[in-house]
């Protein structure tokens, strides 16, 4: 993966200090000696070669310098600038300036393979991260599964509920129709006088003077029957209840505790509050 973003620098830069040197030579060849146009061109490609270096050793170590910076772009704002001017000046200016930003890309791709460096991520880890995502689209998908068959389910129950209410609804409504077509029926045939002749001619011979009456069953509220309430026994005054109480505390000896007696008194059906019989076994124990 490194190479994918390596080589298209190195090429880059390569080409372009090629045609650097060569225009470089060639544009200030006619004015001095050769060999100072090959200093000149080795110069500026000697320096813009510099600068990458130091800013490649930066970018290993994990630092930054500005200056470094500023220095190598304007290496190839340099080299750049000897090509514009050389297609100008010459006789067929598209071709050179057609490559004239030469410089300027190698640079420009370098910094795109210094960030690529700067986010590059082990196999392990590329790996993890995969499954990572994996495991997230999958759990996505099963939610979605999952809210769409509840929803359908869902969708499936309301429709049967709906459905029987409906069915509920039409035969009670078809119910309540035919009860009324009845009831009808039962009101015409009571008020008609054919009825009550019918009626007459029935009850006549047998009670004489009373006039037969079809009533229709009326449906209303009912009148509770009520439960005669249990009358309560009398209660016992002081004397009458220290009485009993003396009689079942001796009825035994040695005599009863209280807790006896009380349950005796209340066997036996006497009725008195706990703290009367409390009273009176005290006034009779004193």
């Amino acid at each position: 993966m490194k190479a994918k973003t390596v080589l298209p620098a190195v090429a880059m830069t390569a080409v372009s200090m090629v045609l650097t040197l060569a225009v470089v030579v060639m544009w200030l060849g006619v004015a001095v000696p050769w060999m100072v146009a090959l200093v000149v061109g080795l110069g500026i490609d000697g320096g813009w070669l510099a600068t990458l270096a130091y800013e490649r050793r930066l970018a290993a170590q994990g630092d930054h310098s500005t200056p470094v910076t500023v220095v190598g772009w304007a290496f190839g704002a340099v080299a750049t600038g000897v090509l514009v001017a050389h297609a100008l000046t010459s006789s067929s200016p598209a071709a050179w300036l057609a490559v004239s930003w030469f410089p300027l890309a190698a640079k420009a791709l370098w910094l795109v393979h210094g960030l690529w460096e700067g986010t590059a991520l082990t196999v392990t880890a590329l790996e993890s991260i995969r499954g990572i995502q994996q495991e997230a689209r999958d759990e996505a998908a099963v939610a979605r599964a999952r809210l769409r068959s509840e929803a359908a389910t869902e969708e499936t129950r309301l429709t049967a509920v709906t459905g029987a209410g409906a069915r509920v609804a039409r035969v009670q409504a078809e119910t309540a129709k035919t009860l009324s077509k009845a009831w009808s029926t039962l009101e015409t045939t009571r008020a008609s006088e054919e009825t009550g002749k019918a009626l007459t001619s029935v009850t006549t011979p047998v009670t004489v003077g009373v006039t037969p009456r079809w009533e229709l069953p009326v449906w209303g509220p009912s009148e509770a029957v009520r439960t005669p309430a249990l009358e309560a026994a009398p209660a016992l005054t002081d004397d009458a209840l220290d009485a009993v109480v003396e009689e079942i505390r001796t009825s035994r000896t040695p005599p009863l505790s209280y807790r006896e007696m009380s349950a005796r008194f209340r066997a036996a059906g006497h009725s008195a509050s706990e703290l009367r019989l409390r009273a009176a076994w005290k006034r009779v124990a004193a």
